[in-house]
């Protein structure tokens, strides 16, 4: 790639969501893409995720929605259950992709990644796994990187999508506002029961729990553990340990506990949030996805931000013509940032009502925040 000079060409660093969304946008608007990726292949975090509508939208723009509702599961509500176990509410999702088509769908980590890779190969991505970027320096209009292999590439554009830990996000000197926020996210890989054919949240007496569909047969259970430290625990105290946190739950939540047995279908992660206040750019460079805005999982709307980020990012550079990247870049960010923003501000605000109890004044939040997605990227 470096004998190019530049000349249409993109580094990525990450492939995941929004590193291969990108790559396949931009390799559709007739982009040379490379993805370094430190990883090695196949290596995906999470058992599960909902594309919600946004998502779904973004992903049919890249011809990948109807791949996507194959391998997952198609839903179009959400229906919230109070401590008493009893149903509070029902938000029934917008159909952004057409009446005939769900309004969202759970999905495997594993069953998306496999899509966009192939999707990604399809367009000619070249992903190297194994490597990532040690050092960045704008070479006139150019921006070179040099890899942790030793090896250099001098692009037109850099994209960073290395997640909320970017060392991307380090070497272009951006500034972050990464956050822990008292809270653990527990998701464990279950068979699906029969009335599970939407995503149930119940609220609990001290934590949040739910269960999303992912297939016909499969679904990921998630909960939200308040009150903890950043710690570790054993692997063979996991499924013990999630079962032991369900069990103050009422109702149809405590038909979920006899489905977690295999330790080794359990996580347990911190809820962390960052947003990038500052510019998400440096010339011929850009932070995209949770490297530029991670909101917690209450939303979960962090799939839909990333792929849309890799949608607009290309869409923007084809409007200036891919001439001048950093006017391209700065469109980016003025149509992406206020976006991101209230998404990351409102999955905040709903994790301060959950630590509280409050669940009943999250509900609303959580509709208008859906509605608010819903409108044009």
């Amino acid at each position: 790639m470096d004998s190019d000079r530049g000349a249409r060409t993109a580094l990525i660093v990450g492939a995941g969501v929004a590193g291969l969304a990108a790559a396949i946008a931009l390799a559709r608007e007739g982009w040379r893409v490379e993805i370094a990726e430190i990883g090695p292949p196949d290596a995906t975090s999470g058992w599960g995720l909902c594309l919600t509508g946004p998502s779904l939208r973004a992903l049919d723009a890249l011809g990948l929605a109807d791949a996507c509702l194959a391998e997952g599961y198609g839903m179009s509500t959400i229906t919230h259950v109070d401590v008493h176990g009893e149903p509070a509410s029902m938000i029934r999702l917008p159909h952004l992709i057409g009446a005939r088509r769900p309004a969202m769908a759970g999905i495997a980590r594993p069953a998306l990644h496999r899509i966009l890779y192939a999707e990604a190969e399809r367009w000619d991505v070249a992903v190297r796994h194994g490597v990532t970027a040690a050092a960045v320096d704008q070479d006139g209009e150019l921006v070179r990187v040099r890899l942790s292999d030793g090896t250099v590439r001098t692009v037109a554009l850099l994209v960073g999508a290395d997640g909320i830990r970017s060392s991307t996000r380090g070497l272009l000197r951006l500034a972050s506002s990464r956050a822990f926020h008292g809270q653990m996210v527990w998701r464990a890989l279950v068979p699906r029961p029969r009335w599970a054919t939407g995503i149930h949240q119940f609220a609990g007496k001290t934590g949040t729990a739910g269960l999303v569909p992912v297939s016909d047969k499969q679904a990921y259970v998630f909960l939200t553990e308040n009150g903890v430290g950043r710690d570790v625990l054993p692997d063979s105290e996991l499924a013990p340990r999630l079962r032991h946190l369900l069990e103050p739950f009422p109702g149809r939540a405590a038909e979920i506990l006899p489905l977690i047995s295999a330790p080794a279908a359990v996580v347990r992660r911190p809820v962390l949030t960052d947003f990038v206040d500052g510019a998400w750019n440096r010339g011929g460079a850009v932070v995209i996805g949770d490297a530029a805005h991670a909101p917690a999982p209450q939303m979960a709307s962090g799939a839909a931000l990333a792929i849309e980020d890799g949608l607009v990012l290309a869409r923007e550079l084809a409007r200036h013509d891919s001439v001048d990247v950093d006017a391209g870049l700065q469109a980016f960010v003025r149509r992406r940032r206020q976006r991101c923003r209230t998404l990351v501000e409102t999955s905040v605000t709903i994790v301060a009502l959950e630590r509280a109890r409050r669940h009943h004044e999250t509900y609303p939040l959580v509709d208008s925040c859906h509605r608010l997605m819903a409108e044009p990227v």
